[in-house]
């Protein structure tokens, strides 16, 4: 941060920093979050938040501090460029330039999770058709304001098809309204596979959380080394700027490591600013730099000049303020408002009761379990099937599938005699409570416009 800084100021930048502690210290200190109550107040104040890689304990008791930030802040947007600058930084991939667009608050980073038997933890992955609208509008705005020819997605749509699922195709329906824009869509595996292999393929991807978080590093990698790429997080009216990367403790202050990814988030924000002049002055500063052979050990290799640390070489970049590559292409930015995205108004769905999936606790096989089960059935909800791990295992299940302590347990109207309830949910619920059973969650079966709302077991 502190190279980042000196860049700065030598480049021209208008502003005035306001520091804040967070992190390491800050958990240390019993704050689970790692962030106290000043510095949320200096964040929500300024809106804008350059932020050095901080270290987050590993274990229970704490939370995420980039996820808290956020998904406090609607950060929704998460703007990662890797771009390779071969000759100059080493990498297989000489004509890679690609910018991943990643959802940043939903999916399995809701964080939602529970362990609710001795052998079984659930972790939730929650897709909202908002979210997801929007980060996608935002990732062929993106496209569209800086001149790039295709936005793909990803998903694994053929195995989570109602989350993923909605993901897909909420893609489908954005891309019709950008014509202009070729689009595509990639299962997440064999996308991955072609983004490691032949990256050139690619110019925008969008993608939900988990994908992105790791696909977005991969990249990096690939265009030469994580350590230098940028990373913008974007709200509808808050920003955070950072490195791509995470914290190295071991190598704090010991003036070893690349600046670079945070330099180049801090060009991010200087555009988002309306300072894109000195944006440009930086960043072709910083393509100079590494013409001229001035490399951190990380990206060094045979057209390395001069192996420095990490003031060395932001005092190396201030040094060329003013100059522009001669054999990498120049950098050119035009001011232009942040991005504001507007969803379009969708009609609500109906919505239908038609059952309940009953989670217990249960040590024993399948067969006594629908037993017992059967006994607190009613004329409008019937045992309907169970499963163990997602796959069918009653009826008709086979002894071959490995079972643990964990069964899901759907009711439902199959007999059509009364409809579904609320009150006949907790009716049936007392009944499975009296019969000695630990039910440990219920999910409610809901039919939206005539059509499931939820997945069928696997053997079903």
């Amino acid at each position: 941060m502190d190279a980042t800084l000196r860049v700065l100021q030598a480049a021209g930048a208008r502003i005035a920093p306001e520091f804040i502690d967070i992190g390491e210290q800050l958990y240390k200190g019993g704050h689970t979050a790692g962030i106290g109550a000043e510095s949320w107040e200096s964040l929500r104040r300024t809106r804008v938040f350059l932020k050095a890689p901080i270290t987050t304990p590993q274990g229970g008791g704490v939370k995420s501090l980039n996820v808290t930030i956020r998904k406090s802040l609607g950060l929704y947007a998460n703007v990662r460029p890797c771009t390779s600058y071969a000759p100059y930084v080493p990498t297989r991939h000489p004509e890679m330039d690609v910018v991943i667009i990643r959802e940043n608050e939903e999916d399995l980073y809701a964080g939602i999770e529970h362990q609710q038997t001795d052998e079984v933890m659930q972790c939730l992955k929650l897709i909202s058709v908002p979210g997801t609208e929007k980060i996608i509008r935002y990732a062929f705005e993106y496209a569209r304001r800086n001149g790039r020819r295709k936005v793909a997605c990803f998903t694994k749509d053929n195995i989570m098809k109602l989350t993923d699922g909605l993901f897909h195709r909420i893609f489908n329906e954005v891309a019709a309204d950008y014509p202009e824009i070729e689009n595509e869509h990639w299962i997440v595996d064999i996308g991955a596979a072609r983004l490691a292999d032949t990256p050139e393929m690619f110019d925008v991807i969008v993608m939900p959380n988990l994908y992105g978080d790791i696909l977005s590093d991969v990249a990096a990698q690939i265009s030469g080394s994580v350590g230098i790429a940028g990373s913008a997080n974007i709200g509808d009216g808050v920003a955070m700027f950072e490195a791509i990367h995470g914290s190295a403790p071991k190598l704090a202050g010991q003036d070893k490591a690349n600046p670079s990814g945070l330099l180049l988030g801090a060009v991010m924000m200087l555009v988002h600013i309306g300072q894109a002049d000195v944006a440009e002055r930086i960043h072709n500063a910083w393509l100079r730099t590494l013409e001229d052979g001035v490399h951190t050990p990380d990206v060094a290799g045979e057209n390395t000049r001069a192996l420095v640390g990490t003031q060395e070489f932001a005092d190396a970049v201030a040094d060329r303020l003013g100059k522009e590559p001669q054999m990498l292409k120049p950098v050119r930015y035009t001011q232009a408002e942040p991005l504001r995205i507007e969803l379009k108004p969708r009609a609500p769905r109906s919505k239908e009761l038609v059952g309940v999936d009953v989670f217990v606790h249960w040590r024993g096989d399948a067969d006594a379990l629908a037993a017992r089960l059967n006994e607190c059935c009613d004329d409008a909800l019937q045992l309907s099937m169970i499963t163990n791990r997602g796959v069918k295992v009653w009826p008709n299940g086979m002894p071959e599938t490995f079972c643990t302590d964990h069964w899901r347990c759907r009711f439902s109207d199959v007999l059509l005699r009364r409809p579904a309830t609320h009150a006949r949910v907790v009716s049936l619920l007392e009944r499975v409570e009296r019969a000695g059973l630990d039910f440990i969650k219920t999910e409610n079966l809901y039919n939206f416009d005539g059509q499931p709302g939820y997945s069928l077991g696997q053997g079903q």
